[in-house]
């Protein structure tokens, strides 16, 4: 267990200045603490501990993981398996990224302390710089947020953003670079993914030949359903089927190329569109570890699952027990929910170098 001392002391390590005498240490000691005290998420980023094997771990975060957003006054218009929205007026509604984590359809109880801020930061980072597609963010800087959303900043700084209202479009739009989860299950099956015929002999993890766009049901619970083009062509019409395709396949090559500089492989990435004033915009999150498979490209092997920056890390703890899919989700034990927080600030870190250039 990390003592108070212990992380005084490498606070007070991480801002001395060079040269500094042991007469200001006071000063030194103080500064720190004030400023860690209010930036509790740049503490759990910067203190480490090295363990007897060797191995990096971040200190455990004091910061309780915020699972439900409340805030006073205002109404609670809908929450999802991660955000919460709330209106802000008929045209505005304020999204907010909890530290909730779901998998297999199930939101666990243990929450990831600062993982809303995450996916806040990695959406936002996407949304200015896709430049293929409007979206539908107006404002993401806290201190211009109105009243009373602007006096709530321990609930919405860094992980909160205010949206245009859109007439969402009712299906999950999927880029797949590569043969994995349940498209590599109906490949096994049927030697399809989605219906659209493969060649045979692909592996596991394996790139396909092209990109697919395979669309899915959105659903507000339970599990988005994989279905055909023609399902969305059917339901959509033609010319929206096509346009909303090609929009996720070019943003899809984007953000993949991109990434490959980084060391990381895009695997496949799921997006959502709305429709305001009869513009078909880019909405929800993007490119996050919650909405898209990221890998290590220097360990990637095909034929075996990859070393991910995402929640696929979790998916892999809950097949090692004995948890049915079915019951209540059992908590997360706190060396999985380190591990996590872990690997998304990894793909954060790797993503903010992208743009960073």
């Amino acid at each position: 267990m990390v003592t108070f001392m212990t992380i005084l002391i490498l606070s007070i390590d991480f801002f001395r200045p060079a040269g500094s005498a042991p007469d200001r240490l006071a000063i030194i000691i103080h500064d720190a603490l004030i400023f860690l005290d209010k930036n509790p998420f740049v503490m759990s980023r910067i203190i480490t501990i090295i363990y007897p094997e060797g191995h990096y771990y971040p200190v455990r975060h004091t910061m309780k993981p915020l699972t439900n957003i409340k805030i006073p006054g205002v109404k609670k218009k809908y929450s999802g398996k991660v955000r919460d929205l709330f209106a802000i007026d008929r045209e505005h509604l304020l999204i907010v990224s909890t530290d909730r984590i779901s998998a297999f359809d199930h939101i666990f109880p243990t929450g990831i302390p600062g993982k809303g801020i995450i996916l806040n930061k990695i959406s936002n980072l996407w949304f200015k710089n896709i430049k293929i597609i409007k979206n539908h963010i107006v404002e993401d800087n806290f201190n211009n947020f109105p009243k009373p959303f602007c006096e709530y900043p321990e609930l919405l700084k860094d992980r909160a953003v205010i949206v245009k209202k859109t007439q969402r479009i009712d299906f999950e739009c999927i880029a797949r670079g590569y043969l994995i989860g349940s498209g590599w299950k109906e490949y096994q099956e049927k030697g399809s993914v989605c219906d659209i015929p493969l060649s045979p002999g692909i592996q596991l993890a394996q790139k396909i030949e092209a990109p697919l766009f395979t669309p899915a049901t959105k659903e507000d619970s339970g599990h988005d359903i994989n279905v055909s083009v023609e399902v969305m062509r059917d339901r959509l019409g033609e010319d929206l089927s096509y346009r909303i395709g090609e929009t996720t396949l070019r943003i899809y090559e984007y953000a993949r190329d991109l990434l490959d500089r980084q060391g990381i492989i895009l695997a496949d990435t799921k997006f959502e569109f709305g429709v305001a004033d009869n513009e078909v915009i880019l909405i929800d999150e993007v490119l996050t570890p919650d909405s898209s498979r990221f890998w290590d490209k220097e360990s990637y092997a095909v034929g075996s699952s990859p070393l991910s920056f995402d929640k696929q890390y979790i998916r892999d703890y809950l097949e090692t027990t004995t948890w049915d899919k079915n019951s209540p989700p059992p908590p997360l034990p706190d060396e999985i929910v380190a591990k996590t927080l872990e690997k998304y600030r990894d793909i954060l870190a790797r993503i903010e170098a992208i743009f960073a250039r």
